[in-house]
């Protein structure tokens, strides 16, 4: 099977050598600019035989202290250095995902996940290795095409809205794409997620306008959604609103990579985890297999979700090895209601011995019993 997608020793950074040198060039010459500047106040200064001499209410002086300041801003890196020397983007990401996953994305501010999906979809290409588009390298096919294939919602939908009605923003990329009757099929989404069609996009709320960036790229139908952040700033019910659509179509076959710092919505959600670090990936595995790498959690800055915090905290207890699987509420109140039968069980066992010990012909008939069928039950 050809992965829908897949990074081979990808790495990107954003401030390359080429344009950081072009910077220092010009950098370098305001600094030779500065320092003739500096030279001939100096040689002003001179001929009229010290500073503030030759130049009227102290001119020079501050033309030296213009100079000087002027050649201390040069010394500052510009941003595209600093871009390079902090490494920013990814390194060496390798990586394949299967048509029909549903995969998330997780790491600290800065790690490089936002980087990950620009690069899924084509809005940058890699500065070395490949990002392989249903076998297609990505340098290979037109932003155009890729954006047929790869659907992107971003963080903040008003970044993407940009037609004058709710129905004219969702039937944009059908027409770009030669979609017969865009307009009566744009419609049609729009009934389908509860949008007024008429409506203009900014008189909505937050929660409709990410419904209607989603609506524009689901009516689209691409092969591969990549979700960054999509319920920051919604309520509860607008977010299961959002997740409920998306799991809908991962469901249907579409592939799902979805940028996020809420935890409970990827043990909820997600099959699989990716967890992002300092631009390197450095982790790849179920959400019960990451959530529980304290090693890996740490070095991503990431907390668990609830249950499985909890679940680890109990595991350290008597009756650990009962939350070692644990995951979800369910999980937890199965584990709690298995040690409250095991407790009521060890008070029953002590109960009869303490009658065998007091000779209580009743009691030690009772406990008899007892421990016969627990004997039985274990076997």
């Amino acid at each position: 099977m050809i992965p829908a997608i897949e990074f081979e020793n990808v790495s990107f950074e954003y401030g390359t050598p080429a344009r950081a040198a072009k910077k220092r060039g010009l950098f370098c010459g305001r600094r030779l600019a500065a320092k003739r500047v500096l030279s001939t106040a100096d040689a002003a200064g001179d001929s009229v035989g010290g500073a503030g001499k030759g130049c009227p209410g102290g001119a020079q002086a501050r033309c030296r202290e213009r100079a000087v300041s002027g050649a201390a801003s040069s010394d500052r890196p510009c941003a595209a250095e600093r871009g390079a020397r902090q490494g920013a983007g990814v390194r060496d990401i390798s990586f394949a995902l299967l048509p029909g996953e549903f995969v998330a994305v997780i790491g600290n501010n800065g790690a490089g996940k936002t980087t990950l999906s620009k690069l899924m979809n084509g809005l940058i290409k890699p500065t070395s290795g490949r990002v392989l588009i249903d076998g297609v390298p990505t340098t290979e096919l037109r932003t155009s095409a890729l954006a047929a294939r790869v659907g992107m919602l971003f963080q903040n939908p008003d970044r993407q809205i940009c037609q004058p009605t709710v129905c004219d923003e969702i039937a944009l990329g059908l027409r770009l794409q030669g979609v017969a009757d865009a307009r009566g099929h744009a419609a049609r989404v729009a009934d389908d997620f509860e949008l007024p069609a008429d409506a203009s996009p900014f008189a909505l709320s937050r929660g409709e306008r990410q419904r209607l960036a989603h609506a524009s790229v689901v009516a689209c139908e691409p092969g591969v959604l990549v979700l960054d952040e999509p319920t920051t700033g919604l309520d509860y019910r607008e977010c299961m609103r959002i997740m409920t659509r998306v799991r809908e179509l991962n469901q249907a076959g579409t592939t799902v990579v979805m940028v996020c710092h809420d935890m409970e919505l990827v043990a909820d959600f997600a099959q699989r985890v990716l967890v992002m670090a300092n631009g390197r990936l450095i982790a790849d595995g179920t959400p019960e297999e990451v959530f529980r790498d304290r090693e890996i959690l740490g070095e991503a800055s990431v907390m668990p979700p609830q249950m499985i915090d909890l679940a680890l905290r109990l595991e350290a207890t008597a009756h650990g090895k009962a939350f070692a699987q644990v995951s979800d509420v369910r999980g937890m109140v199965e584990a709690v209601a298995a040690c409250v039968r095991e407790a009521k069980a060890c008070s029953e066992m002590v109960a009869a011995a303490e009658a065998i010990v007091r000779g209580d012909a009743p009691g030690c008939e009772k406990a008899g019993r007892e421990l016969s069928a627990q004997r039985g039950a274990k076997a």
